[in-house]
């Protein structure tokens, strides 16, 4: 016999932030699209569930060039309203069932411990050098998405995301004929008056930045050999959706693509 979990529904942030606490025995339920599925397959146990939709976290705003995404905003949501690369990779995420259900911060937080495929949102945040405001431990803390996935997310309440607004982005993937199945692997590129930075997600556990690719094209390189250095930057895995080898050889040629068209973007 199941037990019965305790369900707590704030109605405001600071309520999110004071239940969620350190984050200790909680399950954090935002739109429900990992959570759920591993529920239904008996995949973990839940003796205490925080759920968001009711805590006003959801929306997109824009002040000054610096864009601001509430964790509880739905994918479907970022189509449009946000810049590339992190518009074209939301609406790349399953169909629109899903996109209309799950979370950027659950997007954000999806990787390793869990069941569920990698979050194909994570490149594009660091591709755009976006930084994420969460609570725990120790009160609220703002960190780049690379620092944050680097620790873990399993403690931390996700609350925003920001970014300044590139001058343009390009995101390229390569998946599987199936509405339901994340990419295999995509390549985010963003430009700025910074430069130009190169995120991979699929490659591993959580998505990485590609600062050996990001480096040769500063230095001049072509698309194609900056695209090559891309495997100096990733640790290529077996697992169900593609092999290591598959992705050795498959990579170099979307990154290629994708900065390719980022020069023409430029032109």
């Amino acid at each position: 016999m199941r037990r019965t979990a305790d369900v707590i529904i704030p109605t405001s942030i600071d309520e999110a932030v004071s239940a969620f606490g350190d984050g200790s025995g909680l399950t954090v339920i935002g739109g429900g699209t990992i959570v759920m599925p591993e529920l239904a397959r008996n995949e973990i146990s839940v003796s205490k569930a925080l759920i968001l939709s009711e805590a006003g976290l959801s929306g997109v705003s824009r002040e000054g060039g610096t864009v601001r995404i509430a964790a509880g905003t739905p994918l479907e949501a970022l189509i449009g309203d946000t810049p590339d690369p992190l518009s074209t990779a939301a609406q790349r995420v399953g169909d629109y069932e899903l996109r209309g259900q799950a979370t950027i911060g659950g997007n954000l937080c999806a990787g390793p411990g869990r069941a569920a495929p990698r979050g194909d949102l994570q490149a594009p945040l660091i591709a755009l050098a976006a930084t994420v405001r969460t609570a725990g431990a120790g009160g609220e803390k703002t960190q780049s998405v690379e620092d944050f996935l680097a620790v873990g997310t399993d403690a931390r309440l996700v609350l925003e995301i920001e970014f300044a607004e590139p001058t343009r982005g390009v995101y390229m993937s390569m998946g599987r004929p199936h509405a339901h199945v994340y990419t295999l692997f995509g390549v985010s590129c963003a430009e700025s008056a910074e430069g130009t930075r190169i995120a991979i997600g699929g490659a591993g556990p959580v998505a990485v930045r590609a600062s050996s690719v990001e480096q040769a094209l500063a230095g001049g390189a072509s698309a194609g050999d900056a695209a090559a250095k891309v495997l100096d930057d990733v640790e290529l895995t077996d697992d169900a959706l593609a092999s290591a080898w598959y992705r050795r050889k498959t990579l170099p040629t979307l990154v290629s693509r994708a900065l390719t068209e980022l020069a023409r973007e430029s032109a």
